[in-house]
């Protein structure tokens, strides 16, 4: 890597601290729950959508997926106006360019806000798991770029009780470190008009629970104001959860139907299981996967996003 090369990391990495730096003060030493403020979980429709699956830590793949979405320029600004990004979570693990890819996205919202346009970055069961400390999928590289862009509170028996090449890691991402902070700026499922957006998927048990609840508990559990939601966990959680990604069967479609109309949507967007075809719809355009392995770590090199204008929804792939 050239100088040049470093430097830019470097300057990215300082961006991103001094961010994170601008969550904790606004979040203040307050314990109460929704300190920071509450998102929105459904926001009015926009003349145009578009879906972006899951990253895993690869910024080529990012980039190109967003100026495929007519989202950046070739400096990675953003230039979508009033377009509408929705990034359906898995922005973590399986390689090595975390920090910076998180730079950008948080970048690009406030970016996007201003042009009047939005960025709505979602999280993933990758990004709830880092802040467990389940670090399986982490690559050495994602243990490494966290040593210098966090200070380790030996105070801290949390972090202190993880090996020491690991210690960096879980101080940015424990609930209510800096990382986990700027996760907590981000909703768990949202909204866009017709089109229902989440990592794994929403079941009916889910919209008994309300998703604005679902929302704001994860928030608060990364701020380290409450424990973890059960409901988080398991393989019928809105990010583990594969029962509309896999091939749906009648059981399924029943409760997608109820769903959907439950909260009156047209459609919902999945990303989560990998789909080796390309962008995958079942349901008569019901259910769109789109978690097509985009990142380096897969090998497939091919970007694609789903672009939803009203009633029209289509694929669109890189010439």
């Amino acid at each position: 890597m050239n100088a040049f090369s470093l430097n830019h990391r470097d300057s990215l990495r300082s961006g991103l601290i001094l961010f994170a730096l601008t969550v904790l003060l606004a979040a203040g030493c307050s314990r109460e729950p929704n300190a920071i403020g509450e998102l929105p979980t459904r926001f009015p429709a926009a003349e145009r959508v578009v879906a972006i699956g899951d990253l895993h830590a690869d910024l080529d793949a990012t980039r190109r997926a967003l100026r495929l979405a007519g989202a950046i320029d070739e400096d990675d600004h953003w230039i979508g106006g009033r377009l509408v990004v929705v990034q359906t979570g898995d922005q973590l693990d399986r390689g090595g360019e975390e920090p910076e890819i998180t730079e950008l996205l948080t970048r690009l919202t406030g970016e996007a806000r201003e042009a009047g346009g939005a960025v709505h970055v979602l999280n993933g069961n990758h990004e709830l798991i880092n802040v467990a400390f389940d670090f399986r999928y982490v690559t050495e590289e994602g243990f490494r770029d966290f040593e210098d862009l966090v200070t380790i509170d030996v105070s801290d028996s949390l972090v202190m009780a993880l090996p020491p090449e690991r210690r960096a890691r879980g101080a940015a991402f424990r609930p209510g470190g800096p990382y986990a902070r700027i996760l907590a700026e981000r909703n768990t499922a949202v909204i866009v008009g017709k089109n229902l957006f989440v990592h794994g998927g929403i079941l009916p048990e889910h919209v008994d629970y309300g998703l604005e609840r679902m929302n704001t508990e994860i928030r608060a559990w990364l701020r380290d104001e409450i424990l973890r939601p059960d409901w988080s966990r398991g393989s019928r959680s809105p990010i583990w959860s594969r029962h509309f990604s896999d091939g749906i069967d009648s059981t399924e479609t029943e409760m997608l139907t109820e769903v959907l109309d439950r909260l009156d949507v047209d459609r919902m967007i999945l990303g989560h299981s990998i789909q080796r075809g390309g962008v995958t719809s079942f349901c008569d355009g019901r259910i769109w996967c789109i978690d097509v392995g985009m990142a380096a770590h897969y090998g497939s090199n091919q970007v694609r996003v789903l672009d939803i204008q009203g009633d029209v929804v289509r694929v669109l792939r890189e010439r």
